[in-house]
């Protein structure tokens, strides 16, 4: 396939799956996909993620955050690979993993690489900003509030 080819496939991705909603085009979009969440205590390995994971893993995020709206930013490709850059917005006005409504809204940056193997994503790198995403909910202190906390030594 084509780089452009690949990019479209990605588009779709966002903007049908995630931003119009439409669900079912995880079964077009995925093969057997295998994950990697690039985040503190997930295995680099990857895991596997049917279209039916992927369409649930969705409808959690659209349950706690309904106005959710992905914002491509930026998007490359080379080869087989689509990396991009995505700003999720959204208000968290609905239960999401366990945390009950805040009302408050985000703004969280994503960084994707995908590849393509015959028309369907078959893994990607997913690199959530999950810190900026607690602190917008209040789950964690802001950043300032952490390193004003903290007794930095002089190591000079």
């Amino acid at each position: 396939m084509s780089v452009e080819q690949n990019k479209k496939i990605v588009r779709r991705f966002i903007d049908e799956m995630w931003n119009q909603r439409k669900l079912q085009v995880a079964d077009e979009l995925f093969g057997d996909c295998v994950t990697h969440q690039l985040r503190s205590g997930e295995d680099s390995a990857g895991v596997p993620r049917s279209p039916d994971s992927v369409k649930r893993e969705a409808a959690a995020w659209l349950t706690g955050f309904p106005d959710l709206e992905f914002v491509l930013e930026q998007m490359i490709a080379a080869g087989d690979r689509v990396m991009s850059y995505c700003t999720m917005r959204g208000t968290h006005s609905g239960a999401w993993m366990g945390i009950g409504p805040t009302g408050r809204k985000v703004s969280i940056p994503i960084i994707t690489i995908h590849r393509i193997k015959d028309g369907k994503i078959a893994e990607d790198w997913v690199m959530v900003g999950s810190l900026i995403l607690f602190q917008q909910l209040s789950l964690v202190p802001q950043t300032q509030e952490i390193f004003g906390a903290a007794k930095l030594k002089d190591f000079s």
